[in-house]
């Protein structure tokens, strides 16, 4: 009896500190979703502007008009996308020379390689936006795209799951004739088909969300912004109209939240899948 108390107890507490960290996490959101959805006076009216009572969707209308949300989403949805199909690709690539090819130097070129994770990227800011101006990049798709289009951590999780594979199955392609490209198209790629979805969809949402680098190579071209960068638009020096930032914020926030509800599990999967063998 003592014992099934004990556990009761251990049990009982687990969930107390799971319900109490949800709160923690959910509540802002829960306020930020609530203001959007107030007209300015009422989203100032604490604590009823926190109730679900009196809501109105001409908050999101008016951050969609003003802000031309629409273009904004167009923009961050061609950048996220290529973003994502170029770092699966080169992490594809490295991955597989890290896991299956020799060549000098091979671990020390791998071991610096890893060492730019712990390189701050903002670090890399200011010399990369000096490339970019360099090459006419500034204020164009290409200095959004290009400078993300390979990724450290990307290379990193591919190749743990490349090592995972066995090592029979490259041997038994290349007595079939079956080349580097073809075995990593046809064999290594599809295998670790769900560590590469969750590598996409982190991309994703990693581009999807970033403000540092847009925010240096776009300087006022409306029509390059990013839905992050658009969002500054929004703000004005009349605090009644706070709530149209929280408006564009929801309509931004929409899109990931749809697909991390969608791929999650994926997500878990895919990053675990390469933990434990390195």
């Amino acid at each position: 009896m003592a014992a099934d108390t004990v556990r009761g107890a251990r049990k009982a507490g687990r969930y107390t500190l799971l319900v109490v960290l949800a709160f923690i996490v959910v509540f802002p959101i829960y306020a930020v979703v609530m203001q959007a959805f107030k007209t300015g006076p009422g989203s100032l009216d604490h604590p009823r502007s926190l109730l679900p009572v009196d809501l109105t969707l001409s908050t999101v209308k008016a951050a969609w008009t003003q802000g031309n949300l629409g273009r904004l989403l167009l923009n961050s949805m061609f950048v996220s996308l290529m973003v994502t199909v170029g770092v699966v690709i080169t992490s594809l690539l490295a991955a597989y020379a890290f896991a299956f090819l020799q060549f000098p130097f091979k671990g020390p070129m791998f071991i610096a390689f890893l060492a730019t994770m712990l390189v701050p990227a903002e670090v890399t800011v200011v010399i990369n936006e000096r490339t970019a101006d360099s090459l006419g990049w500034i204020n164009s798709f290409q200095g959004l795209i290009v400078p993300s289009l390979a990724s450290t951590f990307g290379v990193f999780l591919v190749r743990q799951v490349f090592l995972q594979l066995p090592g029979e199955l490259r041997e038994a392609a290349a007595l079939d004739g079956v080349g580097h490209l073809r075995f990593l198209w046809e064999v290594a790629a599809p295998l670790s088909r769900p560590t590469l979805g969750a590598l996409g969809l982190f991309t994703f949402l990693g581009t999807w969300n970033a403000y540092l680098w847009p925010s240096q190579v776009i300087r006022g071209d409306r029509a390059h912004e990013t839905i992050q960068i658009g969002l500054e638009h929004l703000k004005n020096n009349d605090i009644s109209k706070i709530n149209l930032v929280t408006g564009g914020l929801v309509v931004a926030a929409l899109p990931i939240f749809i697909m991390l509800v969608l791929f999650q599990r994926q997500l878990v999967r895919g990053l675990t899948a390469g933990a434990v063998k390195g």
